[in-house]
């Protein structure tokens, strides 16, 4: 109070230490003291007023009622496509050729009642030109019967092997070429893993892998054991690729195992649909299992190097192996000349394994984007494929999904180890999103030099649409057209309208691949289902457009000059490709690589990176045929 009050600071200062009482100056002061008692009564007056507004405006405060929050509700919504103006897609037609080309093939599964997860699964393919003659032969796995449930009635059915006449017409040419050898398949790797000019191909498998070299003459041999390749003979393994790991010249191989399965296993998860009873399901409660990596000895055998490698990752809570892979992808991530490993997982986290140039990978998922979706959440991964489909610098993994979950489309940004899903964005994510995803790839199907995509869909369980109604078993496959890179979205869906209906019938489609089975310089299309026929569809575009196919041969590298990288240019445009047939699911495409050039009749660059790093610039070869090179 002293404070706001200088009259009483002044009393205090001017009153005598003494004074006598009386006399003018007990007037003086009487006087002053009325005045000290007027203004200290103003004073009074003034906070009593503060104090009773101060009083009424809390009495309104609190005799308010509180004010009833309001709730917002947000309607969830699928994903939509972002919106594109009007683009007029080409023409071009697919025909299933599957009986006129000659292939008369039905995927057995051996299902018989009890729905074992491995029935619903399999279905692998592979395109190798297993005699020499320039053309494109066909590989189709099949599984079989269950021992169990085998009869002397019935033949095991095996694999079949096809020989193509250059025109697109095959003869099966299966028995007697020592592949005839039952067993569970899942998928196929082809590579010429001793170097000498003969296309060798891998199996993967329920039960133990099998490995065959090629002879020569149509003839295989199972080497299996000697090699050191089965793995465990009670594993589940899936998708494989033939690759050169430590840049020595030769190939090695890397298996993907999905999950540790047995039969009484399968029958105690007891998977199960309301409605439905028991179902095929997805493996969340099968434990996982590890790949294993094998380092070519360059001597016919192999050395499992899976666990020095670095690439048997544990789930840092149990201990227990943290995959259930079902395809691999290898690229070389960032430029290095050395191949990395981009492993596809069913609901666990993707794996990136970067390779550390001395025999082992440091796995960078997590850090890299790749490991999980945009929300930090797993998804059911199937096939997956790697490409510079913006025919810049910017890599594309794309990874089909699950059912109810959009494809993947991984994107390098500015630094090549980071990536970011722009499936939505793209164009891929929203149309394809109720489909159940297993194949899928980049390749130029209208040869405009553009890099368009094909996912092979089909569900797991027979019954789905009982309970949910979007949900068929058997699916269409969808064909996505890359329009270049300054439309958005990049990919727009296809229909039946431009490419025909044939590629459209539903299937349970699972394995897929693509080679100019004809000679024409496109690329036609297979399509595997479990359980049923394959579709042998040819691509009969008439566009008009040039394309360049170039046959690689290492010398210092590996004979397929697997991991090789071609650039092309044309004009201003920019065009990559790697030289990988392991893509999609459980298969392999050819080891060509088809260049489109649209409307130009020339390359006015062409340039190899061959493994291990040298890189060959070349004379641009003729349009419209095949060439061979050779490294230097």
């Amino acid at each position: 109070m002293s404070s706001n009050n200088p009259d009483k600071k002044s009393l205090r200062r001017n009153t005598p230490e003494t004074k006598p009482a009386g006399g003018p100056q007990s007037e003086e002061l009487a006087h002053f003291d009325d005045a000290v008692i007027g203004r200290a009564f103003k004073v009074s007056l003034v906070a009593a007023i503060a104090l009773i507004a101060t009083a009424a405006a809390l009495l309104l405060v609190f005799s308010k009622k509180k004010a009833v929050p309001v709730t917002r509700k947000t309607a969830l919504a699928a994903p939509v496509a972002a919106k594109s103006a009007p683009v007029e897609i080409p023409q071009v037609p697919f025909l299933d050729i599957t009986a006129a080309s000659g292939i008369r093939f039905t995927h057995v599964n051996g299902a018989y009642g009890d729905k074992l997860l491995p029935e619903t699964m399999g279905g692998g393919c592979a395109f190798i030109d297993f005699d020499n003659d320039g053309d494109q032969d066909l590989i189709l796995v099949n599984s079989g019967f269950w021992p169990w449930k085998q009869s002397a009635e019935r033949a095991q059915p095996t694999l079949a092997l096809y020989q193509n006449d250059g025109e697109g017409h095959f003869t099966d040419v299966t028995q007697n070429s020592g592949l005839d050898v039952p067993f569970y398949g899942m998928g196929a790797a082809v590579g010429d893993f001793d170097n000498d000019g003969l296309a060798d191909i891998f199996f993967t498998a329920v039960g133990g892998n099998h490995l065959f070299r090629n002879l020569g003459n149509g003839k295989f041999k199972e080497i299996t054991t000697q090699a050191g390749v089965e793995g465990a003979g009670s594993g589940w393994s899936t998708g494989a690729a033939w690759v050169d790991v430590d840049n020595d010249g030769d190939l090695d191989l890397f298996v993907c195992n999905y999950v540790k399965w047995s039969k009484e296993i399968d029958l105690e998860v007891g998977y199960k649909l309301v409605g439905v009873g028991r179902a095929y399901g997805p493996p969340m409660n099968f434990a996982g299992a590890f790949p294993s990596l094998y380092r070519n000895n360059g001597n016919g055998a192999f050395t499992d190097i899976s666990d020095k490698a670095g690439v048997q990752i544990k789930n840092p809570s149990t201990g227990v192996p943290a995959a259930k892979s079902m395809a691999v992808a290898p690229v070389d991530l960032n430029n290095d000349g050395w191949i990395d490993l981009v492993v596809a997982n069913d609901t666990v986290q993707n794996f990136v394994f970067l390779n550390q140039k001395d025999g082992t990978f440091k796995d960078i998922g997590a850090v890299s984007g790749i490991a999980f979706d945009s929300y930090g959440n797993t998804r059911g991964a199937m096939g997956i494929d790697t490409g510079w489909y913006r025919n810049d610098a910017a890599l594309g993994i794309v990874i089909a999904n699950f059912a109810n979950e959009m494809s993947a489309l991984y994107v390098s940004q500015n630094q090549p180890l980071t990536f970011a899903d722009e499936a939505l964005n793209e164009g891929v994510g929203p149309a394809g999103r109720l489909m159940l995803k297993f194949g899928v790839f980049f390749f130029d199907y209208d040869l405009d030099g553009r890099l368009d995509l094909l996912t092979c869909n089909g569900h797991l369980e027979e019954e789905i649409n009982k309970v949910q109604q979007s949900q068929h078993y058997k699916q269409s496959a969808q064909l996505f057209w890359n329009g270049g890179p300054d439309r958005s979205p990049c990919f727009t869906p296809v229909t039946a309208a431009q490419s025909g209906p044939d590629l459209y019938e539903p299937i349970v489609g699972r394995g897929s691949a693509f080679a100019d089975i004809d000679g024409d310089g496109d690329l036609d299309v297979l399509l595997m289902q479990v359980g049923g026929i394959p579709k042998l569809l040819r691509n009969d575009q008439r566009l008009n457009h040039h394309w360049v196919r170039l046959k690689l041969i290492g010398k210092k590298a590996n004979r397929d000059a697997i991991g090789a990288v071609v650039t092309a240019k044309i004009g201003e445009q920019t065009l990559t490709r790697q030289i990988m047939p392991t893509r999609s699911y459980l298969s392999q495409s050819e080891s060509v690589i088809t260049l489109g050039l649209g409307k130009s009749d020339h390359l006015d660059a062409l340039s190899i990176r061959w493994p291990g790093g040298q890189t060959q610039e070349l004379t641009p070869p003729p349009t419209d045929r095949l060439t061979r090179v050779e490294q230097p």
